[in-house]
Order: structure tokens, then sequence, then C-alpha cells
């Protein structure tokens, strides 16, 4: 079995709902990934070894999803060199915009690319078309894909 190319980590479990898509959209465009639940706050040394470890493991691109403070992405980032991508979460105090700002405002040499407020779906899009950048069949899945859209 192969091993996955895209590690997906969540700051809490309330955001597994949105996550969901992360990892459906991928199934069906026939990427492998991982989960886990970690947060930059209170598992910061998991986080560390997991990310930190990605690159060994075979992991290709992050999706990391968080919300209020939202520093999942960041401290991620920090810690491997692969490209991360940012989904924020909607929140019940100031509706994601606080994850949404925490995210895009990276300091220089710790960028993260970000999608909307709860976009697991593009950001699993995106995912695959970063691995289409050197991998051939995913260029294709990117490609048949948008066909697709464009026929709906």
């Amino acid at each position: 079995m192969s091993a996955p190319l895209v590690g997906i980590i969540m700051g809490s479990k309330s955001d597994l709902a949105i996550m969901e898509d992360v990892t459906k959209q991928l199934e069906e465009f026939g990427v492998l990934s991982e989960l886990i639940v970690a947060s930059a706050h209170r598992n910061p040394t998991q986080v560390h070894e997991w990310a930190s470890s990605a690159v060994a493991r075979g992991i290709k691109v992050i999706v990391a999803g968080a919300g209020k403070a939202a520093h999942l992405a960041g401290v991620v980032a920090a810690y491997t060199p692969l490209p991360v991508i940012a989904v924020p979460m909607k929140t019940s105090d100031l509706g994601g915009l606080d994850s949404l700002l925490s995210m895009v405002q990276m300091p220089t040499g710790v960028p993260v690319a970000t999608v909307a407020i709860n976009g697991a779906k593009n950001a699993a899009i995106l995912a695959t078309q970063i691995l289409g950048t050197g991998d051939e069949k995913y260029r294709r899945v990117i490609e048949e894909y948008k066909v697709r859209m464009s026929e709906s």
C-alpha cells in the first residue's frame, strides 16, 4: 500500500465536521491522506513531532484547519519545508474572521496558503493541484474535475 501524500491536521475534534470535506474530496481524486487532531496550544509537542516528521512519512502537502486564534497552520509551517494550506473555521465569536486573519497574516519566511472560511473542499483541490505539479496523474485528475465542473 502507498503512503499518504496529504497530511490533514485540525486543532479540535469539533473541526472534523468541516475537515471531513478534505478527506472526501481527496478520496474522490484518489489521493491518500492521513488525519490527526492536535492543537498548537494544547498539544504543541505532538504538533511538532507530527509536522517535523511529515517528509520522512512521505507527505507532500499539509492541510491544517483551526478556529479562533488559529495558529496551527503557522506552527506546522514552521516545522516543515512542505506547503501548508490553512482552512479557517467559522467561529461563534467572530464568524471565522478571527481564524482567517490569524492565518493570512503570517510573517515572512513562514508562508501559509489560506482558503475561504470552512473552505475544506478547496483545500483538497489545491493540495491535489500542488501534487499535480510533479505527478501527471494528479494533474489529469484536476483537469478531468474542471471539465466535469464546466459541464454541470
